[in-house]
C-alpha cells in the first residue's frame, strides 16, 4: 500500500554500471531516481554494477529525494543476486521488471516482510500485454494491506515492442492501454509514472509528451537525461491556480466550525470533504 504521498514529477533512470552518473545523481532536481540493474546493465556488467551500487549506497546512506532499485525479474539468471544487492541497500522501493501477475509482487514482499525491511516498498513495471490484461488484479493490491505496492511505472518501449505495434509520436497506438494503466492506479491509490521519451536531443517533442501525460492524468514521467528534468518538473506540477485552490479547502476544513462537516462552501461554490483529500494531495504533489 502506497505509505505517503511524495512528488513523483521526474525520475531518471541511471545505470548502475555508471559509477560517475551514480556520484551526480544525488545532486539533480529530479524528484526520484531509479539506479537500473536491469536493461541499462549488459550481461557481463551485472556483478560488477551490483558492487558498484552497493559501494553507493554505503558512501551516499541518505538523499534527498526518492530512490528506487529496478532489478533483473526472478525468472533470469541474475534476478536472486539483483534482490539480494538491492536489500543490501535499503532504497525507498525495489522497481520489479515486467509484472504480469499479483504473486509476482506478494512474493517479494513476503520475502522483505521475512527480513524484516519494512520501510522499502515495492514498484511495479506495466510493460507487456498481459499485464494489461491483469491490470485490475495487480492493482488491487494497492488497496491490501501489507503487498508494499506504491507505483506502476509504464514501459512504453518494451510494450510496443511485444504487442508489435509502433510507437509513433504522439503514442497513437498506445494510449488507450495507458489509459487503462491510469484509471486502474486512481482506483486503487497507486501513483503512476509515464514511460520514458527516447530522443532527449527532441525538446519540443518530449515537452509534447510531458504535456499530454500531465492531462492524462500520470503523476511524472521517467526520464532518461538530466536534461529532461526541469520540463518533467514543470508539466507535472500543480498550477498556481490549482496550489491556491487547494490552500483555501484545506486553510476552510482546518476552521473548527467545519471540523466536522461533510460539506462546507468557499466563495459561492458547494465543496466536500472528497475535495479536501484531493487538495491535500494537490498540495504534497506541489512539495
Amino acid at each position: 500500500m502506497q505509505s505517503s504521498i511524495r512528488p513523483l514529477r521526474s525520475v531518471l533512470y541511471v545505470p548502475a554500471a555508471n559509477e560517475k552518473a551514480m556520484a551526480k545523481s544525488g545532486a539533480l532536481d529530479c524528484d526520484g531516481v531509479v539506479y537500473d540493474l536491469e536493461d541499462a546493465v549488459a550481461p557481463g556488467a551485472k556483478a560488477q554494477a551490483r558492487e558498484a551500487l552497493k559501494a553507493y549506497f554505503d558512501a551516499n546512506p541518505t538523499s534527498g529525494k526518492q530512490r528506487i532499485i529496478r532489478i533483473n525479474s526472478g525468472g533470469t539468471e541474475w534476478g536472486a543476486e539483483d534482490f539480494r544487492a538491492a536489500v543490501a541497500c535499503r532504497p525507498e522501493a525495489i522497481l520489479l521488471p515486467k509484472v504480469e501477475h499479483p504473486q509476482t509482487i506478494l512474493d517479494a514482499a513476503a520475502e522483505l516482510d521475512r527480513l524484516g525491511l519494512d520501510d522499502v516498498q515495492i514498484w511495479a513495471m506495466i510493460e507487456t500485454p498481459l499485464a494489461i490484461v491483469n491490470i485490475r488484479d495487480i492493482a488491487r493490491l494497492g488497496k491490501m494491506a501489507g503487498s508494499r505496492l506504491e507505483c506502476f511505472v509504464i514501459g512504453t518501449n518494451d510494450l510496443a515492442k511485444e504487442t508489435g505495434v509502433p510507437l509513433p509520436l504522439g503514442r497513437s497506438t498506445l494510449k488507450h492501454w495507458l489509459l487503462q494503466v491510469v484509471i486502474h492506479a486512481r482506483a486503487f491509490g497507486l501513483q503512476v509514472l509515464d514511460g520514458v521519451f527516447n530522443d532527449f536531443g527532441d525538446q519540443d517533442g518530449f515537452e509534447a509528451e510531458c504535456a499530454e501525460g500531465a492531462v492524462m492524468g500520470f503523476d511524472g514521467k521517467t526520464l532518461i537525461h538530466p536534461a529532461q528534468i526541469a520540463v518533467a518538473n514543470q508539466a507535472f506540477a500543480p498550477s498556481p491556480f490549482a496550489i491556491a485552490e487547494a490552500e483555501r479547502i484545506v486553510l476552510a476544513y482546518g476552521q473548527p466550525e467545519n471540523a466536522n462537516k461533510g460539506v462546507i462552501t468557499i466563495d459561492g461554490k458547494m465543496v466536500e470533504r472528497l475535495h479536501l483529500d484531493i487538495a491535500r494531495k494537490t498540495l504534497a504533489k506541489a512539495g
